[in-house]
């Protein structure tokens, strides 16, 4: 159900939930101060409970009703970044709820780049947490179509168009001692953040500690984010990945000897499989604003498995591998 801007901001006050555009995807919005709107976007997602949501605000000013302290480094992160694809994860005051906040001692905080979305929250005068508006573990939408497609024409839906960055926001963490973490890649890379903060790359990653190849102070404790399931942005199709375009030219053949369906998405040039296919250019920004279009349309044919060839493992496009091998998780 597609509803105006005052429509949409109408509904929040009421305490209902709204599908809003943002640069990234569209999020499932509700006023992220009134827990029973929360508790209806976790109910519609079919959310666990213990993910915390991230909250959308309409300027910088704004950080500090959130939270007990704003660090001089995710000051010059938020000052440089925002409004756009960049949450900051920070200590929360405690009045900030412990449904937004998954029971987690720090909260989410961003502000989006798009034009509704900015308007929304300036004339609302609301603070919206607002996740991805699709069902847990599911592909994220880009368009108002793939909301409805995902939740049902009867979610209320504020139009603003594609999405043009298309993957979810950046996340990273900031301790009231300025030590900052990576906790999920997106279109503003970690060196980029390492820059703003200046602090260098010593800081640690959610990858790198993980994995156990970096020692940290035991005291930095790793926020849980969004983003972190195993299997997330997932088609209702199987999906399998493939390193290097002749592996999976060869994965189609088999499966087509074998009268199973596929098809296929691939990055830049190159032979063609035999099966339908959608190819994206080299190019980590356009791959990025691209991706779940192409997942949801190739989707939608309905074949037996989706084929779907990887970019370098180069650190321009870390943010599409992350959504990529979540999306395959077997």
């Amino acid at each position: 159900m597609r509803v105006s801007l005052e429509q949409a901001i109408a509904k929040l006050k009421q305490g209902e939930v709204v599908a809003i555009p943002t640069e990234t995807v569209y999020g499932l919005a509700a006023d992220a101060t009134n827990d029973t709107a929360l508790k209806k976007i976790f109910a519609i997602k079919q959310r666990p409970a213990d993910h915390p949501l991230i909250v959308h605000i309409g300027d910088i000013s704004q950080v500090n009703d959130w939270v007990t302290v704003f660090p001089e480094v995710a000051i010059r992160l938020a000052t440089a970044f925002w409004p756009g694809p960049l949450t900051l994860v920070l200590p929360a005051k405690n009045h900030v709820s412990r449904v937004v906040r998954g029971d987690e001692p720090t909260v989410a905080l961003r502000v989006p780049n798009h034009p509704l979305a900015l308007a929304l929250l300036k004339q609302s005068g609301l603070s919206v947490a607002a996740p991805s508006a699709n069902l847990f573990t599911q592909l994220s939408p880009t368009t108002a179509q793939h909301v409805e497609a995902g939740l049902g024409e009867a979610i209320p839906v504020l139009d603003g168009g594609a999405c043009n960055v298309g993957i979810e926001s950046t996340i990273v963490s900031v301790a009231a001692n300025g030590q900052w973490q990576l906790l999920r890649p997106g279109m503003i890379n970690q060196e980029a953040i390492a820059n703003i903060a200046n602090v260098g790359l010593a800081n640690v990653t959610a990858s790198d500690e993980a994995g156990g190849s970096i020692d940290i102070d035991a005291s930095q404790t790793t926020p849980k984010v969004p983003g972190q399931h195993a299997l997330h942005y997932s088609p209702r199709t199987p999906l399998r990945l493939f390193n290097d375009r002749v592996s999976l030219n060869q994965a189609c053949k088999t499966f087509t000897e074998a009268h199973v369906t596929c098809a296929a998405m691939l990055i830049g040039n190159g032979d063609a499989p035999s099966c339908k296919a959608m190819t994206l250019p080299d190019q980590p920004d356009k791959v990025a604003e691209q991706l779940y279009s192409t997942l949801h349309s190739l989707d939608a044919m309905q074949v037996d498995c989706l084929l779907v060839e990887l970019p370098p493992h180069t650190p321009g496009w870390i943010a599409v591998l992350d959504r990529l091998h979540r999306a395959g998780h077997q």
